[in-house]
């Protein structure tokens, strides 16, 4: 639970009251590779923290192709974030590529809990304000960039992920083919700074 602490004072200071009550209503679980957490026409009910293992957000389309959106690992928040917390019917699927060590919290406690406790509501504020940033600056990466711009951004951000994470999905995370991937990973040169 440290870790979890850790991430949310990165981001404000939480007192030892508010860090009482939050952390009482996470439960951790344990889950093997390729398991959807989530489902497309269900509710997400928990949002999740994860210490061990790697997750993807997905959407498939009706000829069955998949967008990776967000991949999730040790240190990251996880779920479908948007279905969570407005309580609708999620688009995506929420699943382990690998063995998967987390804790989740329900949707009821975690609004009982930033109800009574405004400065965890402000930390989480923040936390999806900085997810948004970053979405818009990954969505205007999608659509303006070349297949290398894009790659070298990945990598300027994350360089770990070509050791963690399948190539397969950091493809399809970046929208560019497989094989090109593999190219890139020969022919780029890394400036990882």
């Amino acid at each position: 639970m440290d870790r979890l602490r850790q991430a949310l004072e990165s981001l404000g200071k939480i007192t030892d009251q508010d860090w009482g009550a939050f952390s009482k209503v996470w439960e951790p679980i344990s889950v093997n590779r390729k398991v959807n957490l989530s489902e497309p026409d269900q509710v997400e009910q928990y949002t999740y923290f994860v210490f061990e293992g790697i997750q993807r957000l997905y959407y498939l389309d009706n000829e069955g192709r998949e967008a990776t959106i967000v991949l999730t690992y040790e240190g990251d928040f996880g779920g479908v974030l948007d279905s969570f917390l407005l309580q609708v019917s999620s688009k995506y699927y929420y699943e382990t590529l690998s063995k998967s060590v987390l804790i989740r919290c329900r949707y009821s406690d975690f609004e009982r809990v930033l109800a009574a406790h405004p400065n965890l509501k402000l930390v989480f504020d923040k936390a999806l304000y900085q997810a948004f940033s970053g979405t818009m600056m990954r969505l205007a990466e999608l659509q303006s960039l070349s297949s290398e711009e894009k790659f070298k951004k990945l990598l300027a951000r994350s360089p770990h992920v070509l050791n963690k994470i399948p190539h397969k999905y950091l493809a399809n995370y970046i929208g560019i083919d497989a094989t090109n991937f593999s190219k890139l990973i020969n022919t780029v040169k890394i400036d990882v700074q």
